[in-house]
Parts: C-alpha cells; structure tokens; sequence
C-alpha cells in the first residue's frame, strides 16, 4: 500500500479527484473529554462562566468541520451538505462523549472532517471549562465509520 498524499519526489501533493464520481459521503468521529465530577456537573447545569459549554462546542464543531481544508494543508475544500455534533454526559466516568457525523455528495470523502469537528468540540468543551479545570484530558479521538466511495464502508468495532 502507499500513501497517496505523497509524490514521486517523496514530498507533500494534494491528490487529484477530478477523475472520481460523485458519490454519497458519510462519516463519523468520536472523541471523549474526561473533567471532575464538579466540572461535568457545571456543564450540565449551564453554569459555566463563559456560557453554555455544549452549544458553544457544538457551533465550533461544525465550523471546524467546514473549514477543515484551511487547517489541514492537504484536505480539498468540500462542499458540506450536513454535519451535527451529539453530546453524551457520562457522570459514572465523569467525561463527556462527542460524536461528530458530516455528509456530502462528492469525489472525496468527508473523514477528516468528521475527526476535526470532534476534536474541534473538545477543544472548546476544554476551553469553556478550563477556569475550573485545567487537569482535563482530551482522549479517544477516532474515526468510527466511513461511507461512500472506491474503498466502500468501514465500520470500527468499539
């Protein structure tokens, strides 16, 4: 197998879709941020000092996942038909769960997307909460599952 993002000089190419069929994209991402119990608390109540802590991360997540060819140098520009950020509050655990999906009609797939906008929420989830907190662990970011295209459908066993 070879890596397709790299040249025949051994350097850093964005790969050419033009050839690819349009096709119907989906992926999923996951990412956990582990907090005390008196943080995860705090983010349930919508006491936060800076706001509410989820919908904030939710918004961020989404922009993130718009934008990510701007920060991933060699992502395409992609043409986001749907994205949404899911929150589970696991108060045995004391962590919040993140589940980012992204869709899209096009050449290439949306994965990375996905894995920016989970990450792109728990970073915000860290930022909103670090006042109180600073000992939070962002972990467990992963792509969970990939539709669409040449390489068809793979689904990660959790």
């Amino acid at each position: 197998m070879e890596l397709t993002h790299i040249n025949k000089q051994g350097r850093a190419r964005m790969v050419d879709v033009s050839e690819k069929e349009n096709t119907k994209r989906y992926a999923v991402a996951i990412a956990s941020v582990y907090m005390k119990k008196e943080t995860l608390s705090i983010v349930a109540e919508g006491k936060a000092k800076k706001g509410d802590v989820l919908s904030v991360a939710q918004v961020a997540g989404i922009m993130a996942a718009k934008n990510t060819a701007n920060i991933i140098p060699m992502c395409h520009s992609l043409n986001i038909t749907g994205c949404d950020i899911k929150f589970t509050l696991d108060f045995e655990k004391s962590k919040i769960d993140i589940e980012a999906s992204a869709k899209i009609s096009g050449k290439t797939g949306v994965e990375m997307e996905a894995l920016v906008a989970a990450s792109t929420a728990a970073l915000t989830v860290y930022d909103m909460c670090k006042a109180v907190d600073r000992g939070m662990v962002i972990s467990d970011i992963m792509l969970v599952e990939k539709s669409g295209g040449k390489s068809g459908l793979f689904k990660r066993k959790l």
